[in-house]
């Protein structure tokens, strides 16, 4: 039997590590404990990989949180310093405690250089079993990060051991010195693992604050104790039961209290990333939330620039702009993406924060000339701004800046496009896009060259080249809806409301581009895929390695029409749902299990690892179109290359749009419309192969 290839061995260097001081007289543990940050959800270059690796925390099978703690990864016994007694993954980090238990000579001298300041590092070994390579140019999503490649994300891994070592592979590692832990401090540790807390991550802030959380169980202890006591005396026992009471509700704020600042706590560490410490440091001890930690660190991560002097009055009309989309819940990392630092400063500051529909019409009010104090909203109001709309308008022929219905499409539109790129589409992986100018019907051409460089004669002459033309067309629809912002969205400040109409355009253009895709490549419109064009494989058995290898040698052996190869390579399998799987192992995999007519299965080398990237989308196999099969499936070319689906947009449009509209007489509000220009058409047949079940 083929030996499978043998991935390296990863060693991650931990992030911290802390062991526990000697302590002295009659209080001493008898055990030291240590604590460790293993490895914090990051991209290392490790020895034996070309490219930085990076361990994907949801794949890593942790097993028994008995793990040996070694000396310099060295087996011998003497070398053998303790055991873990907890592992864990959270919030994209490793976490790993445990006990010293070794008394060697190895063991003394580890115990004895912390003690007296020495630094140690750790490394902690694991086995890769499944490895995704991501090419450069592609990003990866892994330990809620995003990598670019080129990277390898461990999928699968399995934990090994952990060692102490005098100098690791990352420079960034760091041992600390714990304080002893005596009497209550030791029954306080103990009471927070208890309760799913990692002692040894607490700011002291948060040590403090459980602390009292702590005390507070414990004096609930003692008054439980006192109530038994005592239970023969009525007057004491309703007393004590009422002390219990408020003990309990005590206790129970205080951990709903504990609870939200643990969260807001680990929101600012993933945030900042251990990347800005200052920041994180600043933002934990002042009780800042995530969106203005965010916010801060975009803003000191932004390359230096000139001295920019922010206007005396923060309410310009992009700031309010800004403002509404944060308050709409878009993450202030994405809105950044649209406006100026001194934007996205003006709309966190305490003028704009946390903005509505209200806080548009007084600025709009105010804009006008006009004054009104802020307050409950009614049909005045509503009135009011709707006319010094109309006056700015007017007044600046039809442009002002401050326009309430701009200002909201505006708004409108980036709640849509959010959602409208948050939906998981494939067309755009294996269609080639283009723009038009207008509805018409458009050709396009290929120009096929007839033969191939011939040998130049004595005389220098070149020969022509004969050209024939191959054409193909395509046309621009438009797909689209009305939207209203309502009288009763404006008095209920209701912005959430008026932009769940724009969140669904957004997600509805996405999925509409999707299905016309589909629809148009299962039609076979005009037998696009046939035996004629040399595009349609037959074939007795589902997706493997021996259908694909017919499929490529299909698409590879095609020829022009004088005979002559075309040369135009394969780069994407296209599947349905069903051989998702299938697909990626081919793609994954250098072995993988073939089954022979005896139905014993038999390692096989698999020649197409890393040929053709696999898109699996449900529309394959979509009752609702025509054409549809789970068995099925299909090999394209890179679009960029020759394209056998093309879309096309209006002028450059590559995404839904809305625009403020005329409202009728009998609406009370604003109205708006959302519509997306765009068109798909089947283009050149050479640049895919469908592969086609069939049963005998």
């Amino acid at each position: 039997m083929p030996k499978l290839a043998k991935l390296p061995e990863l060693n991650l260097i931990a992030a911290s590590l802390e062991l526990e001081a000697a302590a002295t007289g009659a209080e001493a543990p008898k055990e030291r404990r240590f604590t460790m940050t293993a490895y914090t959800g990051g991209a290392m270059q490790l020895t034996g990989w070309r490219f930085p690796v990076v361990v994907d925390l949801a794949g890593l099978e942790v097993g028994r949180q008995q793990r040996p703690i070694l000396l310099d990864h060295s087996r011998d016994v003497e070398f053998v310093l303790g055991q873990t007694d907890q592992i864990h993954a959270t919030g994209g980090q490793l976490m790993v405690a445990g006990h010293i238990l070794g008394d060697s000579g190895k063991a003394r001298q580890v115990i004895g250089l912390a003690d007296k300041g020495f630094q140690w590092q750790a490394s902690i070994g694991a086995k890769a079993n499944d490895v995704e390579f991501v090419p450069e140019g592609k990003t990866v999503l892994a330990n809620g990060r995003e990598f670019s490649g080129p990277v390898n994300v461990a999928r699968r891994a399995t934990l090994g051991e952990i060692s102490f070592v005098v100098l690791g592979a990352d420079d960034n590692t760091s041992a600390q010195i714990a304080a002893t832990l005596k009497g209550d401090e030791m029954e306080f540790d103990q009471w927070l693992a208890a309760r799913g807390f990692e002692p040894a991550v607490l700011t002291d802030k948060q040590r403090k604050s459980l602390k009292v959380l702590f005390d507070a169980d414990e004096l609930e202890a003692g008054r439980d104790a006192g109530q038994h006591a005592t239970a023969a005396h009525e007057g004491s026992t309703q007393e004590g039961e009422r002390g219990a009471v408020d003990a309990s509700v005590a206790v129970a704020q205080l951990r709903a209290e504990m609870g939200l600042e643990l969260a807001r706590t680990l929101q600012i560490r993933k945030i900042c990333a251990g990347r800005f410490p200052e920041i994180e440091a600043k933002a934990i001890a002042e009780g800042w939330d995530a969106q203005r930690a965010e916010l801060e660190v975009l803003r000191v991560g932004r390359p230096a620039g000139p001295a920019i002097h922010a206007a005396e009055d923060p309410r310009t009309p992009k700031a309010l702009e800004a403002a509404l989309c944060m308050s709409a819940g878009l993450p202030a990392s994405r809105v950044s993406t649209w406006y100026d630092a001194q934007t996205m400063d003006a709309a966190s500051s305490r003028d704009l924060q946390g903005a509505g529909i209200h806080s548009l019409l007084y600025e709009v009010i105010r804009a006008g000339g006009g004054y009104i104090r802020p307050g409950r909203v009614d049909n005045d109001t509503i009135r009011a701004a709707f006319l010094a709309n109309d006056r700015m308008l007017q007044a600046a022929g039809g442009f002002s800046t401050i326009s309430l219905s701009g200002i909201l499409s505006n708004v409108a539109n980036k709640a849509m496009l959010a959602a409208y790129e948050a939906v998981n589409v494939v067309a755009q992986e294996f269609c080639s896009e283009t723009d038009v100018n207008d509805f018409k019907q458009v050709t396009r051409y290929r120009m096929t060259g007839s033969g191939v460089f011939q040998k130049v004669g004595p005389d220098g002459e070149l020969k022509h080249a004969e050209l024939s033309e191959e054409s193909y067309t395509n046309q621009v629809e438009t797909y689209g809806r009305m939207i209203a912002l309502t009288r009763q969205m404006i008095i209920n400040d209701d912005l959430g409301a008026f932009l769940q109409i724009p969140r669904a355009i957004g997600r509805m253009s996405a999925l509409a581009l999707e299905e016309v895709v589909f629809t148009l490549l299962l039609s076979n419109l005009n037998s696009f895929f046939s035996a004629g064009n040399e595009n349609l494989l037959t074939v007795l058995s589902t997706l493997d390695i021996d259908t694909l290898t017919l499929a490529e040698q299909k698409f590879l052996d095609r020829v022009d029409q004088h005979g002559k190869p075309i040369l135009v390579q394969p780069a994407i399998l296209l599947v349905p749902t069903a051989l998702k799987v299938v697909a990626e192992q081919l793609y994954k995999d250098i072995w993988l299990n073939q089954v022979p007519a005896n139905n014993k299965a038999k390692p096989a080398s698999n020649p197409h690892a890393g040929k053709f990237r696999p898109v699996a989308t449900p529309y394959l196999s979509l009752p609702s179109i025509p054409g549809g099969s789970p068995t099925d499936w299909y090999l394209f070319a890179d679009p960029g290359d020759v394209s056998a689906v093309e879309i096309a947009y209006l002028r450059g449009k590559r995404a839904p749009t809305i625009e403020s509209a005329e409202t009728n007489f009998n609406t009370l509000g604003v109205q708006y419309r959302g519509f997306f220009d765009f068109g798909a058409s089947l283009q050149d047949p050479r640049a895919a192969v469908k592969a086609q079940l069939v049963v005998p």
